[in-house]
């Protein structure tokens, strides 16, 4: 007769090989993290090194002199370098005009980053929080907005703006400047995420107003997404070429990216506008990372926001 094992045998068969294959379960998902850890750090170390690399290059070669800057290697000082020199040559040539570049783009910067925050902060609230008709109409064009080119809008707004006669001032910057469809996307987002319905309902009972509701309620919970916003228009502005090529002749209102392209095309006649247009884009570059770092905790606060609530 076949002796059947026992329910009881069966368990403690299982209870005993369980400990010999659970480390064995353990190490080798620990393996795995860490392999996949080691795999994302390399990725993000080459990442790194691409990103910053034209950035050292850059800050090295600002401090090299004319003939250096070719004749020595690209990553590293040579044997008599003079940034003092440059920067003094930077700020005073052609009466200084490098430092108007240089507000010009504060200005454009700085004002259209701001009030397309504040539309786009609007707007993001209103498409969030508020239900009419053809609301998901409106918000996919607006959306689509992203998607199209900025070299295909730059001719139509200029004959636009000419017709009212605003080309070749700085509003024919600013104007186009102060929307960013990318901001109304986040700003819609992150207000469905950020600014819960019962606490509008609760503020309209105790007799808030909507305007007063999204500037004193909305406005604070949604600003990580606002400083994103700003961060990410300022940028924008700032780098842009295209625009301020098509919409400004005069040098008194060309920005930074545009005044150093001025000075590269004359390279050929004189080969110190090398150093010159080096030294500046240095200068600018410098000045974005600054403006980065400042806004930093801004971005941190969002990101500890989501692992702290509830």
């Amino acid at each position: 007769m076949v002796n059947t094992p026992s329910l009881t045998n069966i368990r403690n068969a299982r209870a005993v090989r369980m400990p010999d294959n659970a480390p064995r379960r353990r190490r080798g998902r620990r393996e795995g993290t860490v392999g996949g850890a080691a795999a994302v750090n390399v990725v993000l170390i080459v990442a790194a090194i691409y990103f910053l690399l034209p950035l050292v290059w850059v800050l090295v070669a600002a401090t090299k002199s004319p003939g250096d800057l070719f004749s020595s290697f690209g990553l590293w000082f040579s044997d008599s370098p003079q940034a003092w020199q440059n920067l003094v040559t930077l700020f005073t040539q052609n009466g200084g005009i490098f430092t108007r570049w240089v507000l010009n783009s504060i200005l454009y910067s700085g004002a259209g980053a701001l009030v397309a925050m504040v539309l786009s902060a609007a707007c993001g609230y209103a498409i969030a929080k508020y239900s009419f008709w053809g609301r998901e109409a409106l918000f996919s064009t607006i959306l689509g907005g992203v998607l199209v080119p900025a070299t295909v809008i730059a001719l139509p707004l200029y004959f636009l703006l000419n017709t009212v006669g605003l080309t070749g001032t700085y509003w024919a910057v600013l104007l186009p400047s102060m929307v960013s469809p990318f901001g109304v996307y986040l700003a819609r987002i992150h207000a469905n995420a950020s600014v819960p319905d019962e606490i509008i309902e609760a503020a309209r009972i105790d007799g808030a107003g909507d305007l007063r509701i999204f500037a004193t309620m909305a406005v604070r919970m949604m600003s990580p997404a606002l400083v994103t916003i700003f961060l990410f228009q300022f940028v924008t502005i700032w780098n842009n070429y295209l625009l301020p090529l098509v919409m400004l002749n005069d040098t008194k209102t060309f920005p930074v990216t545009l005044g150093l392209t001025l000075w590269n095309s004359q390279t050929q006649r004189d080969p110190m506008f090398y150093q010159l247009v080096v030294t500046g884009s240095a200068v600018s570059a410098v000045l974005l990372v600054v403006l980065m770092i400042a806004m930093q905790k801004f971005w941190r606060a969002d990101l500890t926001a989501g692992a702290t609530k509830g």
